[in-house]
């Protein structure tokens, strides 16, 4: 990949995690806390709970991406950004405006997404 388009996805990746980082997600914890006074029955417990599992969820989504993003910010210093993890080949440069965090080329991921997928049924 060229530097200058290596720079581009650099400026990209570095904008993402900005976003996240500044985007009040991964701080907020007013979700997280249940005060016994503010739940006089079972069903505003159990909609507090839910509430918690989606702020959970969506924070567990937040912090995989950021991990990904600091992963391929490592891989553009390093020099292996934009190339398959499994079969080394150049990954599309769509699929890299789409996802810069991607470590594989599209068909290598489907490949991963299919066998997880049928993992998943298996147990």
């Amino acid at each position: 990949m060229g530097k200058v388009n290596l720079d581009h996805f650099k400026k990209i990746l570095l904008k993402k995690r900005q976003e996240i980082l500044n985007g009040g997600l991964l701080k907020s914890t007013e979700d997280l806390h249940i005060s016994p006074d503010d739940l006089p029955d079972e069903a505003d417990l159990a909609q507090s709970v839910i509430n918690q599992q989606v702020t959970f969820n969506m924070r567990q989504r937040e912090i995989t991406k950021l991990r990904s993003i600091e992963e391929a910010l490592e891989r553009v210093e390093e020099g292996t950004y934009g190339h398959c993890e499994d079969c080394d080949d150049p990954i599309a440069t769509k699929r890299l405006e789409n996802q810069p965090w991607a470590t594989m080329c599209i068909t290598h991921a489907e490949e991963q997404e299919r066998e997880q997928n049928r993992f998943t049924r298996i147990s």
